[in-house]
């Protein structure tokens, strides 16, 4: 018999690591060995504070490339970096660096330039509240997704993947628990990208989905 889903709610911490870099190739030497915590908040984290900076660019460092080094070419590669491709930081961690270094191969001017305003390292601790829903069965997802915080949506989409040892969201986990009459729905849970979006518009996505699921025409 399946477990209950429990629903949890959550906020990322940041906190400063105390390093910086104000050029390309200092950037390139702290990516190297920042913690794996703050790559991860550098690529998700902006998806729980408010931004204000251009949409086009998902992560920090592709901001950082845009806006303070003027460097829109490393900026837009920077920009097509997808966590989610990854199993893990440190594969991540590695795909940023070699970004970083074949941009510096292409002139050696660019080591040089300092940028308008130094990039922080920043890690990220995140806190988990336990809202006290429960779910019971896959389809009672249909009325509960629309309800769920930006902070349960980011807890059971996106952090679920850095926690569990599968590199899948929590309620694929769960719904693949009641067997193969499932399938479908937890394929169609795996074409929604996480990264390229919003968590407002992440849980419209999923709405839809479990909407489609069970639509009373399903035969």
């Amino acid at each position: 018999m399946s477990e209950t889903f429990e629903v949890k709610d959550c906020a990322l911490i940041a906190i400063s690591t105390g390093e910086y870099a104000q050029t390309l190739r200092e950037l390139r030497e702290k990516v190297l060995t920042a913690p794996p915590t703050s790559i991860y908040y550098h690529f998700w984290g902006g998806l729980l504070r408010p931004r204000f900076d251009d949409p086009e660019f998902q992560n920090d460092f592709a901001i950082w490339a845009s806006h303070s080094l003027h460097d829109k070419a490393l900026a837009e590669r920077l920009a097509l970096i997808d966590p989610s491709d990854y199993p893990d930081i440190e594969n991540l961690r590695l795909e940023v660096l070699d970004t970083l270094e074949e941009r510096l191969d292409e002139s050696e001017r660019l080591s040089l330039v300092t940028a308008d305003h130094r990039f922080y390292f920043v890690r990220s601790q995140i806190v988990v509240f336990d809202t006290s829903r429960r779910l019971t069965a896959p389809e009672e997802l249909v009325s509960a997704i629309p309800s769920l915080s930006s902070g349960s949506i980011f807890y059971h989409v996106i952090d679920a993947r850095r926690r569990l040892p599968e590199n899948k969201d929590d309620f694929t986990i769960w719904i693949s628990s009641f067997g193969p009459d499932y399938q479908e729905l937890v394929d169609r849970i795996a074409e929604v990208d996480p990264y390229f979006t919003n968590l407002i518009e992440l849980r419209e996505e999923l709405s839809t989905v479990f909407m489609d699921f069970f639509r009373p025409t399903r035969g």
